[in-house]
């Protein structure tokens, strides 16, 4: 009987190391061949998507800090026209001062105010906010000249009719400001994000902004009729020119629509241009 259970117990007895030292090979041999798996990343936000958060974000923001500016920047619209009214009294030269009226409120804000945001997003690491969300730079660019292009709308139309009542002129066509204020803020807006993104310092993006709108102001309100040969080049070089002299056309008896969609044609085509220098501006001041 103790045989039996001897013989029975020696076989598990014996067997029972090599299980052990197969169970610890393993054990052992497991930290040494285990190769770290990273987790994986969210998938990247798509433009459109990105364009359309980083837009809403910026208009409620605009909405409540840019207000007050807002009016100012109508309110010296109209002060301009008033002071030329004494000096113009009609023709082409009040159309180019109405027009040009208008299209300053877009680059009241759409530049000189978006080169100092973004100079002081800059200058604060407020960059450093939007590299880390998984949104495309583009889209924070766009999204931000967006908002405070659309955000000038209400300004410009005020400015506008209030010209037209002070000059005499048609409000026939002012239905083409849907088409003027985005076009032109987009290229004021892509040039002011750019002066700011690029500038060293916080305080040459204002100065940067300043001056473009100091250019607007004068290029774009002055009748071009009185200006040099030199200053007409200049002036051509700007691009609000191209949307002051789209909306000027329109108060014509009979406006050249052709033209129309060629200034119009420009002005999206600078935008464009100015809007993917703002985007690369970007990319290089958030990677700093």
């Amino acid at each position: 009987m103790s045989d039996r259970l001897t013989g029975a117990v020696a076989p598990l007895t014996a067997a029972a190391p090599g299980a052990g030292t197969a169970a610890a090979g393993p054990a052992t041999a497991g930290p040494a061949t285990a190769v770290p798996v990273a987790a994986p990343l969210a998938p990247r936000a798509r433009v459109f998507p990105a364009l359309a958060a980083v837009y809403r974000a910026q208009l409620s923001r605009a909405r409540v800090a840019r207000v007050p500016l807002l009016f100012v920047a109508t309110f010296q619209s109209v002060g301009i026209m008033i002071l030329m009214r004494g000096v113009v009294d009609g023709g082409s030269e009040a159309r180019a001062v109405v027009a040009g009226s208008s299209v300053l409120v877009v680059a009241f804000v759409a530049l000189n105010l978006l080169a100092q945001y973004f100079g002081q997003l800059r200058a604060g690491g407020g960059l450093d906010h939007y590299a880390t969300l998984p949104v495309p730079p583009a889209s924070v660019v766009l999204g931000a000249a967006a908002a405070y292009a659309s955000f000038t709308l209400p300004g410009t139309l005020v400015t506008a009719v209030f010209g037209c009542v002070l000059f005499g002129l048609p409000m026939s066509g002012l239905w083409i400001l849907a088409a003027v204020v985005p076009l032109a803020g987009a290229a004021l807006a892509g040039l002011g994000a750019a002066l700011g993104l690029l500038a060293p310092r916080q305080e040459l993006a204002t100065l940067a902004g300043q001056l473009g709108m100091s250019a607007a102001l004068l290029l774009g309100v002055l009748p071009p009729e009185r200006m040099p040969e030199v200053i007409v080049w200049t002036r051509d070089l700007l691009p609000s020119t191209y949307g002051v002299e789209a909306f000027a056309r329109t108060f014509a008896p009979e406006p050249d629509w052709a033209a129309v969609a060629v200034d119009l044609g420009v002005c999206g085509a600078v935008g464009v241009l100015s809007l993917a220098v703002a985007t690369w501006a970007y990319r290089r001041a958030a990677v700093r």
